[in-house]
């Protein structure tokens, strides 16, 4: 059975276009207000403020690069690391029963962002899907977005510190 993730919620956000790149202009001093839990050498892990599932958050590389090829590789390394590190921290900290992960390069592929690449790890819940979403056009988020970033920023240097 083929499992589709409506999120009608995000439309209003992917219709705005921006003349800055979001993901350029955060400042350490706005991290709790933006939902920066984590920062590294390359990268920072950031909560989607449009989230598919409770704990959907992204890593993002400093750099404003479109294409993956254009990376560094260090950079992808990292970033690789904060992945790996993310989806065991979505498992033990959120108690996620799986984890989503991926990066649309370009708008045609589906990039809400396309001009900064970013990788979206999506905690999975069993029941997370519902038929509200199709009916209504309606998002039911069962958990507290600000706790979730709070358990994941208390615990970041235990599970996302990368050597």
């Amino acid at each position: 059975m083929l499992e589709v993730i409506h999120s009608p919620h995000r439309s209003k956000y992917l219709s705005q276009k921006q003349d800055i790149c979001p993901f350029c202009n955060i400042d350490k001093k706005d991290d709790e207000e933006k939902g920066v839990f984590f920062r590294a050498k390359f990268c920072y892990c950031i909560m989607n403020l449009y989230p598919y599932t409770p704990g959907h958050f992204m890593v993002i590389p400093y750099e404003h690069i479109a294409n993956l090829s254009d990376l560094r590789d260090e950079v992808w390394l990292e970033m690789s690391l904060l992945i790996k590190k993310g989806e065991l921290a979505l498992r033990k900290i959120l108690k996620a029963q799986g984890v989503n992960l991926g990066m649309n390069l370009s708008d045609v592929a589906g990039a809400g962002i396309p001009t900064h690449l970013h990788y979206h790890l999506v905690p999975r819940y069993f029941g997370d899907t519902n038929f509200i979403t199709t009916i209504a056009q309606t998002r039911i988020c069962g958990k507290d977005l600000n706790k979730l970033y709070l358990d994941l920023k208390q615990e970041a240097d235990k599970f996302f510190t990368v050597s």
